[in-house]
């Protein structure tokens, strides 16, 4: 072997001794490569021939044979993009990076979301790659401090718009004399006053195109600093060299162009600037989850109590909550009972009692009660952070349909400079044979009006909009891709506890009298059986007192025998009051009843004598059959899934209106029963509680737990819906179906705008001014089409 590199690999999926044989046996059956693999420590050592082999064939290797590379993820904020091109760039520099798995570069966000082998590559080696080739990139800041970094950016743009606008503002009118013969004084046409004016414009104001340009030019790129540059700097050197010629010769009438750089600067930094605010609102969903967020805790520690900021609270603390402040962060309650408003996550409007040992959620409301909680969950492992974290990862993801606009971004300013020099010499050539200011200010203006910015803001700032509008509404999508592929749902299956249920047994019906039902709410007390819990319950909300219970048997299959004050209770099936010689004839109908519409009914005797049936069932959520109306609307089949009986599953289904029952289906079969729908060609979304149903939620085109928000939920899908509401399922495909609308809109326009723009140019029919106008109310056009997702009814 010649000169060998060695790396480290953290491989994933080892169970046994024999994992690790067998991976370390594969690779060392490679050429040139020799690997020792520690089960313990989970890594692989690889010495390996580069020439012969690359670390990219390594990688598959060991996930060819079933098991995965450890990869880390790295987040940064990027500086310097100014168009899709520049965005377009940097992504395929990084991911033709040995190391780096998937880079996706974010044009709307300027941000990057890298994936890579940490063996291979680290975080300050992506960021020197990104700087040499004129970007900078900085590990991401935290939301709020990114906000903030936003906001100095845009003063920044902002101040430097004015003082552009002012130096320009007498150039500006210099070009209605041009047009409209009006008389100004005669220090305006001075060709030396308009030098004076539009020098600071050209290479103060505007480095920032020449910096961009050169960088770009340098690393073999192109972007839109390169059309701004050569277009500015064409007008403004003619204009210098026309000036010069007016040195010993007062009479000579220079050809100046001074107002066309300096006004195009002026107008691109107009649109850069409008472009920035509007993109700046659509991170509106992530600034009102951050402003949800408390920003002190009130602590007790060495028996003092304290305010301190949330960012120093620890795991162990005991915070103090007062009636109408936010909890501070997530953790139980220890001393004291409330009522907290948890509308903010989980959209239910009526606050929950708390009780000692209860979970409480950071940034809810507590209503009524002063109490005590110890922090369990703090800064970023808090459930309000981990839905920040996924709305951000959303808006900073990449759609499929992006992939089409990225790719023309890339060969696009090349081609532009191209038709701009065929322009200049046809017009020099043919149109105005030796003449050289028309051929000149033709080829200016296709520079100008070719900026391909709109293409490269019409996906993201769409997903960004549409991904916070949703996050709004209680749905968080976890990827572009994600929000992308909803809208191609056809089927969508349901599992019924949980989801379509509320997943918790309710006493629904009861025959007997008080005295009935107070021995037996007594007599269940004590089990932790969901069904006698639902007694217990009905018979608190009922105010009867519970009475000791002497002697209690569970009889299994068929009920418990029960002594209370002297009298025996039975509480079971048939089977039971048969066993105990107790006529129930009366009952029988009744029973059926209940049976027959999907309720657990169970009979009650009492001292040897019948006196009523209590029936329980887990009892439909209020929205469900609305939910499934309105997905029916939408052309979506809508399907059950469910491990109970056919008779409970068909009760279950006609109340809710789902015609496609799947009954009796244990947990591991439900993935396969997704399957069998996809088999159909139909692309299917699994609804479930993200933890049972977890392999279904995998296999499904689209994973959709449905919960209260935990961190769990949120890892096991695809999309998660905040709060179990199923209203919001139907409202996660229309936001879906809206933004992919809006995002053809936007290509489309885009599109069609450089398509018309150039030839338009080409011709001569837009003054250089006029296309720079147009370049920049093109991208501005954009994202204020985006912004209208804002406003879509949900």
């Amino acid at each position: 072997m010649s000169e060998t590199n060695r790396v480290t690999l953290g491989v994933t999926g080892m169970t046994c001794a024999a994992c690790s044989t067998r991976v370390e046996k594969v690779l060392n059956k490679m050429d040139g490569v020799e690997a020792q693999v520690n089960l313990t420590t989970e890594k692989a050592t690889v010495d390996y021939d580069a020439e012969k082999i690359s670390m990219e064939e390594i990688t598959q290797k060991i996930e060819d044979v079933g098991y995965g590379v450890q990869t880390d993820k790295a987040e940064f904020d990027i500086t310097g993009m100014t168009c899709a091109a520049c965005s377009s760039r940097i992504e395929k520099v990084l991911n033709k990076q040995a190391g780096v798995k998937t880079a996706s570069v974010n044009l709307t966000t300027e941000s990057a979301v890298i994936e890579y082998n940490a063996g291979l590559v680290n975080e300050q080696s992506l960021i020197e790659k990104i700087q040499h080739i004129g970007y900078d990139a900085k590990p991401k800041a935290e939301a709020a401090e990114n906000q903030s970094n936003k906001e100095k950016e845009l003063k920044r743009k902002k101040t430097k718009l004015i003082i552009s606008a002012i130096l320009s503002a007498p150039l500006l009118l210099t070009m209605l004399v041009h047009l409209f013969g009006m008389e100004l004084p005669p220090i305006f046409m001075n060709p030396w006053f308009q030098f004076i004016l539009a020098t600071p414009v050209q290479f103060i104001i505007g480095w920032q195109f020449y910096v961009g340009a050169y960088k770009n030019l340098k690393n073999g790129g192109a972007n839109m600093d390169v059309l701004v540059a050569l277009g500015t700097s064409a007008a403004y050197f003619y204009s210098l060299y026309e000036a010069s010629k007016t040195i010993g010769n007062p009479g000579y009438m220079p050809h100046l162009y001074f107002e066309t750089s300096a006004v195009l600067i002026t107008l691109i930094l107009f649109g850069k600037y409008l472009e920035a605010r509007a993109k700046s609102q659509t991170t509106n969903a992530l600034s009102k989850l951050l402003h949800l967020q408390a920003k002190e805790a009130r602590v007790v520690r060495d028996g003092k109590e304290m305010m301190i900021p949330i960012e120093q609270v620890k795991v162990g603390d005991h915070l103090l909550v007062r009636p109408g402040e936010k909890i501070p962060v997530d953790g139980i309650l220890a001393k004291g009972r409330t009522s907290v408003d948890e509308s903010m996550l989980t959209g239910e409007s009526i606050p929950i009692e708390k009780d000692p040992g209860a979970a409480l959620i950071g940034s809810t409301m507590n209503k009524n009660g002063s109490i005590e909680m110890e922090a369990t969950k703090v800064g970023k492992d808090t459930a309000l952070a981990s839905i920040i974290k996924v709305v951000e990862e959303a808006q900073g993801s990449k759609a499929p349909i992006q992939r089409l606009a990225d790719i023309i971004s890339g060969y696009f300013v090349p081609i532009v400079i191209g038709i701009a020099i065929v322009t200049f010499i046809m017009w020099i050539a043919f149109v105005h044979p030796g003449e050289f200011e028309p051929a000149l200010v033709a080829a200016i203006a296709v520079l100008v009006i070719a900026c391909p910015c709109a293409l490269g803001l019409a996906t993201p700032t769409s997903i960004m909009v549409g991904t916070g509008r949703a996050a709004e509404s209680g749905i968080l999508f976890k990827g572009g891709e994600h929000l992308e592929r909803t809208h191609q749902l056809e089927a969508i299956v349901l599992d019924k506890t949980g989801t379509i249920t509320k997943g918790k047994p309710e006493v629904t019906d009861f025959t007997g009298d008080e005295e009935a039902l107070q021995l037996l709410a007594s007599a269940e007390k004590g089990s932790e059986h969901p069904l006698a819990e639902a007694i217990v319950a009905h018979a608190t909300e009922k105010d009867l007192a519970f009475l000791d219970v002497d002697d209690f048997t569970a009889i299994p299959g068929h009920g418990i025998v029960a002594q209370i004050a002297g009298k025996q209770i039975l509480v079971g099936n048939r089977k039971l009051m048969l066993d105990h010689q107790i006529e129930i004839e009366g009952a029988e109908e009744v029973l059926v009843g209940y049976e027959t519409s999907g309720k657990t009914a169970m009979l009650v005797a009492i001292e040897g004598t019948y006196r009523g049936i209590v029936a329980v069932a887990d009892t439909i959520k209020e929205t469900a059959p609305e939910a499934i109306k309105q997905l029916k609307e939408l052309g979506i089949d809508v399907v059950m899934l469910t491990g109970d009986n056919e008779r409970t599953a068909q009760a279950v289904a006609k109340q809710v209106g789902i015609d496609q029952v799947i009954a009796q289906v244990l947990p591991e079969e439900k993935a396969d029963k997704v399957k069998e729908i996809q088999s159909q060609g139909k692309k299917v979304a699994m609804v479930g509680d993200g933890v049972n149903d977890a392999p279904a939620l995998v296999t499904a085109d689209i994973g959709i737990a449905i919960g209260t928000g935990t961190e769990v939920a949120i890892e096991a899908a695809d999309v998660t819906i905040l709060g179990g509401e199923l209203l919001l399922l139907p409202k996660a495909i229309s936001i879906s179906h809206a933004t992919i609308r809006n995002i053809r809109q936007n290509l489309f326009w885009a599109f069609g705008y450089n398509a018309a723009g150039i030839p338009v140019a080409a011709i001569g029919l837009l003054a250089p001014w006029i296309a720079g106008a147009a370049m920049a109310l093109s991208s501005v056009s954009v994202v204020t089409n985006a912004l209208r997702l804002k406003r879509v009814k949900l």
